[in-house]
């Protein structure tokens, strides 16, 4: 397999920066100082008699943290994402038989994954109905089974 000429894997410093804070965050460690803050804020409470400033504080940090994490959250989830969509995509496109239709369905509209959800559901009702168990469905058989429906019935409207 020939080299890849492109930047090193996490090249820039933000990369770098939010893989080791979403692995921090994610740590039994970081759990553990985040209690200890929170406890060690409230056991705080009396020596400032729970003054407002002792509130905001807490507040304040919080706020700032959450504010923070959701972008971390969202970049790593994002991250996942794409990674899942190309294994599965990479699965479809070497399985003998999938309808490589399926690849880069994550840019469909709403109504139009609708639309393939409804085929879905159709197909796993036509599968509990079938004999056999390796008989297989997919959006081109079902496509051509359509077609010569609507050639052989005079009830099926025909829109070609």
């Amino acid at each position: 397999m020939a080299k890849s000429k492109s930047k090193p894997k996490n090249s820039n410093f933000f990369e770098k920066f939010a893989n080791a804070a979403t692995k921090f965050t994610g740590s039994s460690f970081a759990f553990i100082a985040a209690t200890a803050i929170v406890i060690i804020w409230a056991v705080t409470g009396p020596v400032f008699h729970y003054s407002e400033t002792w509130q905001l504080v807490i507040n304040t940090g919080t706020t700032i943290i959450t504010f923070l994490m959701v972008f971390l959250i969202q970049k790593a989830q994002n991250k996942d994402g794409k990674a899942i969509q190309l294994k599965l995509n990479e699965l479809i496109a070497a399985q003998q038989g999938a309808s490589n239709r399926m690849v880069d369905i994550e840019n469909l509209s709403e109504n139009e994954l609708d639309q393939l959800h409804k085929f879905y559901v159709t197909i796993a009702e036509l599968a509990k109905k079938e004999a056999d168990i390796h008989c297989s469905h997919s959006i081109d058989v079902a496509t051509a089974l359509n077609e010569l429906k609507v050639k052989t019935n005079k009830h099926f409207k025909n829109d070609k």
